[in-house]
């Protein structure tokens, strides 16, 4: 990988649920502009990572580093900032099971958040993105994305489908624009059209940098199926087992682990492949 531009690295990650053991030593490196898939059984870890990465309190980072470096080298240590400043910092993660928040608009939700990322050093209660630019801004990403006006006007994720409340984490990828994009299993819960539309929607919006990989996403799909990866023909994927990467390869892997599953990657890796059995039946593995 090209050392000329942003990457997220993830180094000896070890973390905790709880005080089950679930990372085990977890090594990755995602540059700006490439797509990365990272494939594995339930209760491997795939999700966990994504956790880890962005923040959540019920995960604990027990050994390891997440870093971003710049394309000048600089690093800045993610697990030393709070949630909210790693999004601010331009890490995005689309979950496998969003929240409701009763009361508040998608718009407003989108506004306020936007408006953060964007300005990172802006205190509650100062001035958001102008109405007017928001508004234009949003129209023309919902239209790009076929997403109806009135979608905006809803409370974020109450009453959606299963299909609107991913449509909705991708409207806010295409809207906040991060560096980096952990998508946790966004073909979960969705029939064969809707996880069509979702990659489709989801190549339009991470290739969108001028077409340079230094203004590009960096994106990790998390996923079980080769479906969400036809327009997001991933450059690495990555086999999780137990708690870490065991293999990792092109495209051609991704298409082996949709064909005929994991057995082959158990045999090969039996030491993982025991760390699985143990974590069996844990959902917090996931």
């Amino acid at each position: 990988m090209s050392q000329s531009r942003d990457r997220l690295e993830i180094r000896g990650l070890h973390a905790a649920v709880d005080g089950q053991e679930i990372l085990k030593g977890v090594d990755l490196t995602i540059g700006r502009g490439e797509i990365h898939a990272l494939m594995g059984p339930n209760g491997s870890g795939k999700s966990t990572l994504g956790y880890c990465i962005m923040g959540h309190p019920s995960y604990e980072v027990t050994a390891g580093t997440i870093e971003l470096v710049g394309a000048d080298g600089s690093r800045l240590d993610i697990l030393a900032m709070e949630p909210d400043e790693r999004a601010r910092a331009g890490v995005f993660l689309a979950f496998q099971r969003p929240m409701a928040i009763p009361g508040v608009r998608l718009a407003d939700f989108l506004r306020h958040a936007v408006t953060n990322v964007r300005n990172p050093q802006r205190k509650e209660g100062q001035e958001l993105m102008p109405m007017k630019e928001f508004r234009s801004e949003l129209k023309a990403k919902m239209g790009e994305l076929s997403i109806d006006a009135d979608f905006a006007r809803r409370y974020v994720n109450e009453g959606f489908s299963g299909g609107e409340m991913k449509r909705a984490e991708i409207l806010q990828l295409a809207m906040l624009r991060p560096r980096f994009a952990i998508l946790d299993e966004t073909d979960s819960g969705l029939d064969a059209d809707a996880v069509r539309l979702a990659s489709q929607s989801i190549a339009r919006i991470g290739g969108a940098g001028g077409g340079s990989e230094s203004g590009a996403m960096g994106i990790l799909i998390i996923t079980h199926h080769e479906q969400l990866l036809e327009h997001n023909v991933p450059h690495h994927t990555h086999v999780m087992l137990g708690g870490r990467i065991v293999e990792s390869g092109g495209p051609e892997l991704a298409a082996e682990l949709h064909k005929r599953g994991y057995e082959r990657i158990r045999s090969a890796y039996p030491d993982a492949a025991a760390a699985e059995k143990a974590m069996e039946g844990s959902a917090v593995g996931a």
